[in-house]
């Protein structure tokens, strides 16, 4: 591959992982929109009820966000959790009323140090975001920290086999087998329904993980 192709799908798996600058807008909309069928069904999944605390962890483009607003309700409590500081000021903006009626928490954060109180969560939803993180056993541990015992969290990707064929996922994804996010899932006390989900052109897998009672 040329450098010049190299430097460019360089650039886009590093928008796609941390999106900034005047690309970052573009990387807000194409993730929207590509992870928009990932983000609702992991919802769903997550269902969580009307009162409850929940939280999107790397939530980009805010879609999940909205959604996980619709589902709490005006008794809920939401957190969004990114690593990107033109992501948060993105959602500081576009969710100030709900920020300011205290329904929306946004903070910055990380998959590997959560910003939440131990059992805080009743559930929480995370999507295409632990390719970008090589501390895989850290980030279940922090799953399994912060839910409550009978929370849940659901974490969404495409499939690993069908990602390694996008030309931009050579450039820092670290992409593992479904089986291995499971089994450090477990390692950290948590059961786990591996849910496919049949999608074009990237199926998916939702990652359904409780905490063992």
């Amino acid at each position: 591959m040329n450098p010049l192709a190299a430097r460019v799908l360089s650039t886009v798996a590093g928008q796609l992982g941390n999106p900034h600058g005047l690309l970052g807008k573009g990387a807000a909309v194409l993730l929207n929109r590509t992870n928009r069928f990932l983000i609702d069904e992991a919802v769903r999944a997550a269902a969580p009820g009307v009162g409850e605390t929940v939280a999107d962890i790397g939530f980009g483009g805010g879609v999940g966000i909205s959604l996980l607003l619709e589902q709490v309700g005006p008794t809920g409590n939401v957190h969004g959790i990114e690593i990107s500081p033109d992501m948060l000021t993105r959602a500081r903006s576009g969710f100030s009323t709900q920020i300011a009626a205290g329904r929306l928490q946004v903070d910055e954060g990380s998959l590997t140090a959560l910003p939440l109180d131990d059992a805080s969560l009743d559930a929480a939803i995370t999507v295409n975001t632990i390719y970008f993180v090589p501390e895989l056993d850290q980030v279940c541990a922090e799953f399994a920290r912060v839910l409550r015992p009978q929370g849940k969290a659901v974490i969404g990707i495409g499939d690993p086999e069908a990602m390694s064929r996008m030309p931009f996922t050579q450039y820092g994804f670290h992409l593992r087998p479904v089986k291995e996010v499971i089994a450090a899932l477990e390692a950290s006390g948590l059961t786990v329904e591996d849910r496919p989900l049949a999608h074009k052109p990237i199926p998916g897998h939702l990652l359904i993980a409780r905490p063992k009672n």
